[in-house]
Parts: structure tokens; sequence; C-alpha cells
């Protein structure tokens, strides 16, 4: 299994929300997150930080291939300078609160 986490801008929302679902991926946490740079918005007060969103799902390894295959080929994002970014990462293990193991 790996930890899929999708760093966007919120113009760029329904784009993300269709890739999931193109791929399979029905269930899925979202936040909203406040984006800064390094000089940039927020730490100076120069600009508006940028109002961006971060997904994140466990999925089959198979499927975060995918995953990574389709945001790499994806364009036509709102702002070409604040590309969609995607990150895989491994999950050893899971647990809930029922006591069962993943």
């Amino acid at each position: 299994m790996k930890l899929i986490i999708l760093l966007y801008l919120k113009e760029d929302e329904g784009c993300v929300a269709r890739l999931l679902k193109e791929r399979g991926v029905m269930a899925y946490s979202k936040l909203p997150l406040e984006g800064h740079g390094s000089g940039l918005a927020g730490w100076y007060g120069n600009t508006a930080p940028y109002a961006s969103s971060m997904a994140f799902a466990i999925v089959p390894e198979a499927q975060a291939a995918e995953l990574l295959r389709a945001v790499e080929g994806c364009n036509g994002v709102a702002d070409p300078r604040h590309p969609i970014h995607i990150i895989q990462l491994p999950v050893e293990a899971t647990a809930n609160s029922g006591g069962e193991h993943g």
C-alpha cells in the first residue's frame, strides 16, 4: 500500500477530483492549505498567500503508480507556475480503533 499526497491550488480542485475519480480513488481526504514560499506571500506581507489544498489517500501500489503518471501528464492547470504535485510514501501497517489491523 502507498500513501499518496496531492498538493494543488484551490482553482485546480476540480481537476484533482476528476483525476482521482478516473483512476478509481473513491475515498480520500482533503484539507485546505495556505501556501507560502521563501521570501514570498505571508512571510513579509508583500503578497497574499496562495489558497491551496492537499488531498491524500491510501491506495494499492499499482494505483499509486497510475496516479503519478496521470499527474505528470496533467496540463491545463490554473497557474502553470504552480503545478499539481504528488508525493508517494510507503505504508508499512495500518490499524483502527476497533483493533483490526490492515
